[in-house]
């Protein structure tokens, strides 16, 4: 059976009802999470028919240095995720579940595939912090903080609506944020593909191959 295919103006309007609430607090209290899903899909990967351009972004590293988005991931295969490292269920499991699939990789494709975690917790979310978090799930991915407001523009490119974390009366921290990674195609630099929080190691593990080379799975 085909994918789903949408035009991304449509899933930029629909992505505003995607928000997965993830909850924080100091004795690591769970909060559910609620997901809209964009449309109902038979397949990993929704595929994009008019792809996002890649967000225009430049913020810091998780060694404290300038990054531009768009430069320094120019021509290579790209996958771009906007959480929190204090989030206690989807950020975690989304980033492992990558990190998973991209270990089956060739060691030259593991290379040239670039894994991007955005903070929408930027307060907290220092390049230290943030270096540290990562550095579990794979050392090679890179980890971006900076500017709220930059951020969630940046988000906002490409269809990823986020809100500011807010501290509740009980201590929980609780931060809104789409959970979708769009991966990015090495030979136009665009956006094309859409994957949701409930992808599986073995559905990235099947489609990243094709993703290195900047075709559809």
């Amino acid at each position: 059976m085909p994918k789903k295919t949408v035009l991304a103006a449509a899933f930029v309007a629909a992505a505003a009802l995607t928000l997965s609430a993830c909850g924080s607090s100091d004795d690591n209290a769970k909060k559910p999470v609620a997901d809209v899903s964009v449309q109902p899909k038979t397949k990993a990967a929704t595929v994009l028919d008019q792809p996002f351009t890649k967000p225009d972004l430049v913020l810091t590293d998780t060694h404290g240095k300038k990054y531009d988005l768009r430069e320094q991931t120019k021509g290579k295969p790209t996958l771009i995720y906007f959480g929190y490292t204090n989030c206690p269920d989807v950020c975690p499991l989304i980033m492992s579940n990558i990190a998973i699939a991209k270990k089956s990789l060739p060691k030259a494709d593991q290379d040239k595939l670039q894994v991007v975690f955005v903070t929408t917790d930027p307060e907290r979310d220092t390049p230290s912090s943030l270096g540290s978090w990562l550095k579990s799930q794979d050392a090679s991915f890179i980890g971006l903080t900076g500017d709220f407001p930059a951020i969630q523009a940046g988000a906002r490119q490409i269809g990823i609506g986020i809100d500011a974390p807010k501290k509740e009366k009980d201590g929980t921290v609780v931060s809104m944020h789409g959970s979708q990674v769009i991966a990015f195609s090495p030979k136009t630099d665009k956006g094309y593909l859409v994957y949701s929080e409930d992808t599986s190691p073995d559905d990235y593990t099947k489609d990243l191959p094709e993703i290195v080379k900047g075709e559809t799975p």
